[in-house]
């Protein structure tokens, strides 16, 4: 096989890890705001980095531990293993790291920005969230096409008949990779569990200290606890969901690289590599198309970038499978074509969408769930957990369905190879859809800032 089709994806991650520096150093140069503003911004940053370097000298220890008990085992190739697990534990930190230190610099701007509008406070929340996605999906998907380029080039020689380079990408390349998941995933566990319950924990503590006992208004000055708020926001919201999709996101890459290896395939094989390559380059392009006007919605905007990704994604998906893929290809004893992957991908690309729709249905103001929870307030506590409760489960049932149709739809097109690019398709936007998820925090972060400040 012709390894320089792996160099695409290589390209797209670089390219993506390039573009969010660019857009870090162009939030950093945007004006910080008053010196009020920017003490209360340091305090949150100093905090939030204070977190991560703790958490990240505890998971170098568990990183270090595991990668020596790897590299000492009787099986040579698992010290290739012990190389990918580090190498995916530092890429997916260092994600991590990048996004978080844009995001609390990017709060104090957007706050600042405000006072000019709408308009400019979004772009700047925006820019600073694309920061985090651009460098989980560029470092994630550069690492993994960098190591399968080395792993090829030492175990698959391109002279070997194309089955036999099947048998040694399944048997040597692919189990070595799938330590690259292991070592992002080793990083989500701390980072989104860790920030996660630190986020909840100052969360409502600060509510507790604040609203209920000193009876004082959220994010009000007065409240030393509002400080450990913002910065949950950061550790858990930004570098922890950051790491989590990060992990999600090449794992199920490399899922659908093992399923293509198990068809016989090396075609299958690379796909979903230039698939998700793919879809780096059209998250990049699609946070250009996130804008809004004076006045207007910004969740409007925020899903005119997802739902463009998806659709442009959708639109260069068929001419590469059809240039990539084989014509047919066989997974047990059934024989399927081509076309049932892009159907697959499709469908796994629609599910994803419908249950964003879905849950911002569910939870976004102004909508009916969230009205009908509020006016059950009315009545005490009781009746608002019984409501809230209640519409939490049922918001739940229509997800389950159409995740339990995409799956049916990909295995009816393409086995369990179909199921993969399915899950693929749906995280093939993630560099987009990870920036919308990290504007929430910076956000969040901006209008504490401004009441703390006294703006």
């Amino acid at each position: 096989m012709n390894t320089l089709y792996l160099y695409l994806p290589l390209g797209a991650g670089v390219l993506s890890v390039l573009f969010a520096l660019g857009k870090a150093i162009w939030v950093k140069r945007q004006d910080p705001g008053e010196k009020r503003l920017q003490e209360i911004g340091s305090a949150i940053r100093k905090g939030a980095m204070a977190f991560l370097a703790r958490e990240y000298k505890v998971l170098a220890i568990i990183v270090a531990a595991v990668a020596v008990m790897l590299f000492l085992s009787e099986s040579g190739a698992a010290r290739f293993v012990a190389l990918s697990f580090v190498s995916g534990a530092v890429l997916s930190a260092l994600a991590g790291f990048i996004g978080m230190n844009a995001a609390t610099r990017a709060n104090t701007r957007t706050a600042n920005a405000a006072r000019s509008g709408l308009v400019p406070s979004l772009n700047i929340a925006f820019q600073g969230g694309s920061v985090m996605g651009l460098s989980v999906v560029g470092l994630g998907l550069a690492g993994l096409s960098a190591l399968t380029i080395l792993y090829m080039n030492l175990f698959v020689p391109e002279t070997l008949a194309a089955a036999e380079q099947v048998g040694l990408l399944s048997t040597m390349v692919l189990p070595m990779i799938s330590g690259y998941s292991l070592g992002a995933s080793s990083v989500a566990l701390f980072a989104r569990v860790g920030g996660g319950i630190f986020t909840k924990a100052a969360d409502v503590g600060a509510d507790l200290v604040g609203k209920v006992e000193a009876g004082i208004p959220e994010d009000d000055p007065r409240n030393p606890a509002v400080i450990a708020d913002n910065v949950g926001d950061n550790v858990g919201d930004v570098a922890g969901l950051g790491s989590d999709l990060c992990e999600s996101y090449i794992g199920s890459i490399i899922g659908a690289m093992v399923l293509g290896g198990a068809a016989g395939s090396v075609e299958l094989v690379v796909f979903p590599l230039l698939i998700a390559g793919a879809g780096v380059l059209v998250s990049i392009i699609s946070t250009f198309i996130v804008r809004t006007r004076e006045g207007g919605n910004p969740q409007t905007a925020l899903n005119i970038g997802t739902f463009g990704a998806a659709i442009i994604t959708a639109a260069l998906a068929f001419p590469l499978i059809r240039f990539v893929a084989p014509e047919t290809f066989r997974i047990g004893g059934t024989v399927y074509e081509s076309y049932g992957i892009f159907v697959a991908l499709i469908g796994g690309l629609i599910g994803g969408i419908l249950v964003g729709i879905i849950t911002e249905y569910y939870t976004g103001d102004g909508k009916k769930p969230v009205l009908d929870i509020a006016r059950s307030s009315n009545t005490g506590a009781a009746t608002n957990i019984i409501s809230g409760l209640g519409l939490g489960m049922q918001s739940t049932a229509m997800p389950i369905v159409l995740l339990g149709v995409a799956i049916w739809l990909a295995y009816f097109m393409a086995g369990l190879y179909g199921i993969a690019v399915a899950s693929l398709g749906m995280l093939a936007t993630t560099g987009v859809q990870l920036s919308v998820d990290a504007y929430g925090p910076i956000a969040d972060n901006a209008g504490g800032l401004a009441e703390m400040a006294e703006m």
